[in-house]
């Protein structure tokens, strides 16, 4: 880093912004279906238009919550008790609290559907009148430095846009390093000369609290979503679209035609001077109407399936062309969606819909790619949460759980499996490999971390009660003969 001042930062996060922002607005375009027009002849007129925009099929938010929705925090284990650390699984917890307060049950699906279309989106944790709290930042108004862009989890800079500059209005970010906040204004990204950088405040924490979610990260250290490679299959898939539309309104029907006989002509009454005249009472001749050009106008020929055709003059014939065949587009479009399922590892009945006659064995292996990629997330997701979690345990004034390194964020299992099917698995998991009862809870489809706390609660209780009646029994002259105490007997 050759000039660490605040001023230069800001200048050099500022012009990241810049250089990204076409990519990144292209890439929002095409998640909200503003796509590329398909190609049409140069003098395609207003109908071709009206069929391009028609011909847009958006299948790039399905690609994002297809996996996003799979994606969901419902827990944070904590380090061992022997680390100095609070009991793992516990709700209470200071990093569990701030999740709570952060709201991030339901705005945790932002961070990960920003991550997945732009390759990276931000969590900014920071000290508020209402404790610590997390929020989530956009990729179009963020960006992050690093020493080692692939391999750093923690940037020395960060920058977030707060408002955008309007006529002599200059913008506004904020900006934190390793120590401070920083309030920073400019005139437009391009003018490096018009940034200005005053310290703020002291942030609290030890490293710079913005937290980067990227989807997938090379050794280059670029960041790449499921969105951008897809444009291309996107633009395909319309394009055939198009084709569809125009062969369907132009060619999917059969022509009638005659030949031999001239239309009739719009005609227009001429007064005794041989004007122009609308009153039939006047008119003494007619001519045909013309158009700008000076040919004649063609009458309109109301024509349907209730009408028939004829004419005087024997030499006219009248014929029809055939309708022309549309099941090979079709068929393109089908081709060109498995194709994007295959290289976006979605399953094809995700988006095609064809899940009739579909085996168990033959739905798990469609869904198996799917799965990995999940997995894949939830492993790099999952890294930039305990993060976030050891950040606000630091703000909070806790610091053995900020030198927590092995805490574990807890997924929620979001597959579609039936109670029974569970407990019978669970079972025998218990049964034949003599896994711990209370260590398959977590596997119970649906548990939450609050009902999971309330089953050790109970189970505890259920023990101390079970041990008093015992010592009672034992204690008890003929305890030999003597049934034991139930435990609503000792309660009472």
């Amino acid at each position: 880093m050759a000039d660490t001042s605040p001023a230069s930062l800001a200048k050099e996060l500022l012009a990241i912004l810049d250089r990204d922002a076409d990519r990144l607005q292209r890439i929002d375009n095409y998640i909200h279906g503003k796509h590329d027009d398909p190609y049409m002849p140069p003098q395609a007129d207003a109908e071709y238009k009206l069929l391009a925009q028609r011909a847009v099929s958006n299948w790039m938010p399905l690609l994002i919550g297809t996996p996003a929705q799979a994606l969901y925090v419902d827990g944070y284990r904590p380090g061992k008790p022997e680390a100095g650390l609070p009991q793992a699984s516990s709700s209470s917890s200071v990093q569990w609290s701030h999740w709570q307060r952060s709201r991030m049950d339901a705005r945790q699906a932002a961070v990960y559907r920003g991550a997945l279309g732009f390759g990276h989106s931000f969590v900014l944790t920071e000290k508020t009148a209402k404790g610590v709290i997390s929020k989530g930042l956009s990729a179009k108004k963020t960006a992050a430095l690093y020493e080692d862009p692939a391999n750093d989890e923690t940037p020395y800079a960060a920058l977030t846009i707060v408002s955008k500059p309007r006529s002599e209005t200059p913008g506004k970010a904020r900006m934190w390093d390793g120590k401070f906040e920083y309030a920073v204004t400019y005139k437009s990204l391009t003018d490096p000369d018009s940034v200005k950088v005053s310290a703020l405040r002291r942030h609290g924490a030890s490293e710079c609290p913005v937290t980067r979610f990227a989807s997938s990260v090379d050794l280059e250290g670029r960041t790449i979503g499921v969105i951008e490679p897809m444009i291309a299959l996107q633009n395909r898939i319309n394009q055939t679209i198009f084709d569809l539309l125009v062969a369907q309104t132009y060619t999917s029907h059969e022509v009638r035609y005659a030949t031999g006989m001239a239309p009739p002509l719009v005609m227009e009454l001429l007064d005794e001077a041989g004007q122009v005249t609308t009153d039939p009472a006047l008119a003494v001749d007619s001519r045909p109407k013309l158009d700008a050009a000076g040919n004649p106008i063609p009458a309109a020929i109301n024509h349907n399936a209730r009408r028939f055709l004829f004419a005087e003059d024997p030499d006219v014939k009248f014929g029809s062309l055939p309708a022309g065949p549309i099941g090979s587009l079709i068929d393109s479009v089908d081709m060109s969606i498995r194709h994007l399922a295959a290289i976006s590892q979605t399953p094809p009945h995700h988006l095609l819909g064809q899940i009739a006659n579909l085996s168990a064995e033959a739905l798990l292996a469609a869904e198996t790619s799917l799965s990995r990629m999940i997995a894949e997330f939830r492993s790099i997701f999952g890294e930039a949460w305990e993060r976030v979690f050891r950040l606000a345990a630091e703000l909070e004034g806790e610091t053995a759980a900020a030198d927590d390194y092995s805490g574990e964020v807890q997924w929620r299992d979001m597959e579609s499996r039936s109670l029974a099917q569970a407990a019978d698995a669970l079972g025998k998991l218990a049964a034949q490999l003599g896994i711990p009862l209370r260590g398959l809870w977590k596997r119970v489809p649906g548990v939450t971390q609050t009902e999971y706390e309330d089953w050790v609660e109970m189970a505890e209780e259920d023990d101390s009660v079970g041990q008093l009646a015992t010592a009672l029994t034992r204690a008890t002259p003929g305890a030999s003969t003597t049934a034991p105490l139930s435990s609503e007997a000792v309660a009472a």
